[in-house]
């Protein structure tokens, strides 16, 4: 294994000796070394081997939050890793003239040089938990499911018989020979990984665990821990971040092994706690999605036989990872259901619920699919929608609702920072009506959309320059059969994602703007431009009369009816751009990880009467505490969103541990009609009424506290205080 020293001095030479050459061979010598230095060793109790480090440079298709996507570089974490190797004065010296190599070389700075004026004016940062904008770029290609079907199937000599076949084909045809050949090359760098953990294994006297990484260094896995061991060591030398849907691609191997004799339940479930574990240490925190249940599965008996091994792995392994999601329709093993209630009972936030009978129309509509496509729908990260091993939908843009309806009352200005923003439309005491503010609203809202929905299309096209992700096209529909990487024109399916944030404070700050100030003129506009800008110091009989003005999430007809105007807008404005700027599919996501809470630092105060720098609303759910109508209501709320216009939205919902212990049949009676009427999805914390405000107070009393933040979960002591007050802040049911 490589010092940083040597890795940084090893992976430049081959970054530099293959500069010239075909992107796909510069790429597989990279990751060949990537692979020398990124894989540390097993450690006690592992019972499959694949261990990685979060590495200081390299090439990622998925990169860190803060990172760049393609070649990157992380300065901070080269300076822990020269201190943890005790590197000499003069390999710190050569270490900085090499970091200062990556400087321009880096993916993401050539790529922001690349922007043309106007895209720079209008996205002028990068960081949106450091500064103050509408908009941001995000440097990424996530979201990728790759098809483990195929790879357990062939194996790693199959998938080279494959390759080798289409080189033959591309000589006579003139294709891409090359692509073909770093292939074939990373296939060999996985190999290589197998077999040195088989060495490893071996000389701890493992060597059953040894056996098994020297047969699927070549040959298809014929078991269960075969199959697991070799789809978890490709996902890691990929760098995807999910995992699929792994009862569908596992259970057929493990119902086998039952009826082989060579597994029992008991050891079989030990395995899977060991992935888990495995797979937590990973640490995404947004990420880490493995699928279960649902519609489309080859062999759902099979299946259903390990996605229960999945759940009790997730209600005994109490962690943050992997973000276990349950696909339901009605139909299906019931057991399934019953045991992921008891598992989000006991306070696990897993799995999370995702319905079928609404998510695959919504789906197929959504994406423009056959049934049959939409019904393998695979949702990713914090909640975002793709197709299983066909399509790519990576989030690469964030806009700030709130933070637009704030430039645009204040005419292209941001009041909080003092800084010019967006395009100057005039105040709002320059507009008559509530519909003139609100179409200058909306052509704020239209030139940031068309700007991000650009942004990512020539985000694609530079990456595709920079390199072809050989390990997520090597299984991606259909980049060997048409001889091209996953972004340039390999994927079935290129479409993007779009991250709203803010969308019920703005929804709810246009309608005490409508009501209050423009309808009933109970606070002029002066007076409430005013009242904003001194965060209602002064004015807090203003702000009293826009907090009793109505919330989203009480099922009350008029807000709501607002919040689904805007979220019609919102969403048909962002999907309309796919075919400007040709992707199959642009799309806005709902799904909010703690963004909500970061983008509020950088909001002034709000109309719904939110103070400046509070959090947001997380996704479409209601403004923290602003839901006072019940359970029922706040659902009937939500379902009134059209989930056929997006590609996901997150329902965060906290109940209390009484709900589920003392009355289960009335939350499963509330849960279905919820679903019967619409509710895509479910994101469950199950909390003691007090355990928040103690676990402020104490932390090290209340460690074992898991919450759903937005898109993932996390121990509730672990995060900020301003996200801690947040969650503490929604209704507990």
């Amino acid at each position: 294994m490589l010092s940083f020293y040597e890795y940084i001095t090893k992976f430049t030479n081959a970054f530099l000796d293959n500069e010239k050459n075909h992107k796909a061979i510069r790429e597989a010598e990279c990751l060949k070394v990537m692979s020398e230095y990124e894989f540390i060793p097993m450690e006690e109790g592992d019972l499959l081997a694949g261990r990685k480090r979060i590495i200081e440079l390299g090439f990622s298709n998925e990169p860190l939050l803060g990172r760049s996507v393609g070649y990157f570089y992380d300065i901070e974490r080269a300076e822990q890793a020269w201190e943890r190797d005790n590197c000499t004065p003069e390999q710190i010296l050569h270490i900085n003239e090499l970091l200062d190599f990556w400087k321009t070389k880096e993916t993401r700075y050539r790529l922001r040089q690349a922007f043309p004026e106007y895209m720079k004016q209008a996205l002028p940062e990068d960081l949106y938990w450091m500064h103050s904008e509408v908009a941001f770029p995000l440097y990424r290609v996530v979201g990728a499911f790759l098809d483990y079907d195929k790879l357990l199937a062939l194996g790693l000599d199959g998938l080279r018989e494959e390759i080798r076949s289409r080189l033959e084909t591309a000589k006579a045809s003139g294709g891409d020979l090359m692509l073909y050949k770093g292939m074939e090359m990373a296939l060999d760098t996985l190999s290589s990984v197998c077999m040195n953990y088989a060495t490893e294994a071996e000389q701890a006297g493992r060597k059953e665990l040894a056996r098994v990484l020297r047969k699927i260094s070549h040959e298809a896995p014929e078991t269960f821990v075969e199959a697991m061991q070799l789809a978890w060591l490709y996902a890691l030398i990929s760098g995807v971040l999910n995992y699929g849907r792994m009862d569908d691609y596992l259970g057929e191997f493990l119902v086998n092994d039952y009826k082989c004799g060579r597994i029992t339940e008991k050891e079989a479930l030990s395995y899977v706690q060991s992935l888990w574990k495995l797979i937590a240490d990973r640490n995404t925190v947004f990420h880490s999605r493995v699928i279960i249940g649902g519609k489309g599965r080859k062999n759902e008996e099979a299946a259903d036989a390990f996605a229960l091994l999945a759940i009790e792995a997730s209600r005994t392994v109490v962690e943050a990872e992997p973000q276990l999601s349950l696909r339901f329709y009605e139909g299906q093993n019931s057991l399934l259901l019953d045991k992921a209630y008891e598992c989000i009972g006991e306070g696990r936030t897993y799995p999370m619920l995702y319905n079928d009978e609404v998510n695959i129309p919504a789906v197929q509509e959504a994406f423009e699919l056959d049934e049959e496509e939409a019904t393998q729908y695979m949702m990713f990260g914090c909640g975002e929608y793709v197709i299983n091993k066909k399509s790519i939908g990576s989030p690469n843009g964030i806009i700030n609702l709130l933070k637009a309806l704030e430039v645009t009352m204040f005419n292209g200005h941001d009041m909080l920072f003092d800084k010019s923003m967006g395009l100057k439309l005039g105040t709002l005491t320059d507009f008559e009506t509530y519909d003139e503010f609100y179409k200058a609203y909306q052509k704020q809202l239209t030139y940031y959309i068309e700007i991000l929905a650009e942004q990512q299309k020539l985000e694609y096209d530079f990456v595709a320059k920079e390199g072809t992700l050989l390990y997520i096209s090597i299984l991606f529909d259909d980049c060997v059969a048409r001889g091209k990487g996953v972004l340039e024109g390999g994927a079935k399916y290129l479409g993007g994602t779009l991250e709203t944030y803010g969308n019920i404070n703005t929804s709810n700050s246009l309608y005490a703007i409508k009501e209050v100030v423009f309808d009933k003129k109970l606070i002029g506009k002066d007076i409430l431009l005013k009242a904003l800008k001194a965060n209602f110091k002064g004015y807090e009989k203003e702000r009293e009369l826009l907090l009793k003005a109505e919330k989203f999430g009480n099922d009350l007809e008029k807000v709501d009816s607002l919040a689904k105007e805007l979220h019609n807008f919102i969403c048909n404005k962002v999907k309309e751009q796919k075919d400007r700027v040709n992707l199959h599919s642009y799309l806005v996501v709902i799904i909010n990880n703690e963004a909500n809470t970061i983008l509020g630092r950088f909001t002034g105060a709000s109309a719904d009467g939110r103070l400046e720098k509070e959090p947001m609303a997380n996704a479409n759910n209601p403004a923290g505490g602003t839901d006072k109508s019940g359970l029922t209501a706040m659902l009937n709320s939500l379902t009134k969103l059209d989930t056929h216009i997006h590609a996901g939205a997150v329902q965060n919902i906290t109940l209390s541990r009484e709900l589920f212990t003392e009355h289960p049949d009335v939350l499963r009676s509330i849960m279905k009609t919820y679903f019967a009427k619409g509710g895509q999805q479910a994101m469950i914390s199950v909390l003691n009424r007090h355990d928040l405000e103690n676990a402020m107070k104490e932390p090290e009393k209340y460690g074992h506290i898991m919450v759903r933040v937005g898109g993932f979960s996390a121990r509730f002591v672990t995060l900020s205080p301003d996200v801690q007050r947040e969650i503490a802040s929604r209704t507990l049911y």
